[in-house]
């Protein structure tokens, strides 16, 4: 029987264009938005690519919208690069803000957004769960991976270079007012990037399913997500110019964060922030390393929840009807441990966190930091730090 709680809240603010040439609708959707003065979030990658001279050209007579850039934000947005941006904003009177590029971009122009519309000079005293009371200038995104789903959601994150903590915003003024999906924008993300970024889509997904704050709404997009992860990561990791798998890997991202900002995450991103923050690995190999070790931990309490992932990456499977949740669930986590060495192998992402370069010594220090991770809150099982630690030690190692 599906699970139906007795109270929910569900929403998704954000207008979506999606599809081949979908860019050619932003000058018309930008005028709606009545954005005059844009400030451009994006980063060195984006622009070495060729990825903002694409948007340019699409922009065709309205490419002066791109003329004012900032393009230095780091692998890990912090609060040094939001209060830099934010004061290029201020100083040529900018009123919107377009971001063009990955998760850390896109937190980066949040962060911009929250300095802006607040009228706050120090993001630290809005940290946390929604801070935020007032609505924000309009944020347009076009993503260039396919996995943070920041694109739609609720949720921020900035890193503290002098705590080495990646700090959390949550509020809905933080969902953007539009998001841009082509897959021209995403054929030119390096393979392992690609893995990395749809493991996050996956995780994100498979979170939202099985955490606290799980509806029925929050679910069915979820399960897209997953589907659409298991069918088509391998496709574009061995193709990078299959623009269906691209497609489908960016509607894949883009639903779990519309599933996850409904239903939140758990402890593979608790625990993932903090190794991200600490030993500085990229967030989705990050949370492709921990997602099977975190789904053992909580299989004695969340097998029912876990079990019809089976079905979804595996519809055609045989015999399935037969096996209990808990032998369903041990096969997805033995799929995805799988996955994870074909990953390995095509691309170099790592599989464990030893080869993600985390040092066993700093492993104390993550489990006791995750404690603090506002995502630990949903975890359907509840974790303390030495459960972390085994966590974190089960995972160093394959």
């Amino acid at each position: 029987m599906r699970y139906i709680p007795e109270y929910f809240e569900f929403q998704n603010p954000t207008k979506i264009i999606a599809g081949n040439q979908a860019l050619s609708s932003l000058p018309s959707e930008v005028q709606k938005l009545g954005v005059q003065k844009p400030l451009v979030i994006t980063d060195q990658g984006i622009v070495k690519f060729g990825l903002l001279d694409k948007v340019k050209s699409a922009l065709g007579n309205s490419k002066s919208l791109l003329d004012l850039v900032f393009d230095k934000v780091p692998p890990d947005s912090s609060i040094d690069i939001v209060n830099e941006a934010t004061r290029l904003y201020k100083s040529n009177g900018c009123d919107g803000i377009i971001a063009i590029g990955g998760g850390s971009v896109i937190d980066t122009a949040k962060g911009i957004n929250i300095m802006i519309s607040e009228g706050t000079d120090n993001l630290l005293n809005l940290r946390g769960h929604d801070r935020l009371t007032k609505p924000h200038k309009p944020l347009i995104v076009i993503p260039t991976t396919s996995g943070t789903g920041s694109e739609v959601t609720l949720v921020a994150v900035v890193a503290n270079p002098q705590t080495h903590e990646k700090m959390l915003f949550t509020s809905p003024f933080l969902q953007p007012a539009l998001t841009v999906l082509d897959p021209e924008m995403t054929v030119s993300l390096p393979a392992h990037l690609t893995a990395a970024t749809a493991m996050d889509a996956f995780t994100h997904a498979l979170e939202a399913f099985s955490c606290l704050q799980k509806n029925p709404f929050s679910d069915s997009y979820a399960q897209v997500a997953i589907e659409l992860v298991a069918e088509n990561i391998l496709k574009a990791v061995k193709n990078g110019q299959d623009k269906e798998a691209r497609y489908r890997l960016a509607l894949a991202g883009t639903a779990a964060g519309v599933a996850f900002s409904n239903s939140m995450v758990g402890a593979v991103h608790g625990i993932g922030h903090t190794v991200g923050a600490i030993s500085h690995v990229h967030h989705g190999m990050a949370m492709a390393i921990l997602l099977p070790h975190v789904m053992k931990y909580n299989i004695d309490q969340m097998a029912d929840r876990y079990a019809p992932v089976w079905n979804w990456i595996f519809p055609e499977a045989d015999g399935s009807h037969n096996e209990t949740n808990e032998q369903k669930t041990l096969k997805v986590i033995q799929w995805i441990h799988e996955l994870n060495l074909k990953l390995h192998q095509l691309t170099g992402m790592p599989n464990d966190l030893e080869k993600a370069g985390v040092k066993r010594e700093q492993l104390h220090e993550i489990a006791h930091q995750s404690l603090n991770d506002g995502a630990m809150i949903a975890n359907p099982k509840e974790i303390d730090e030495n459960d972390a630690f085994n966590i974190l030690n089960d995972a160093f190692k394959i």
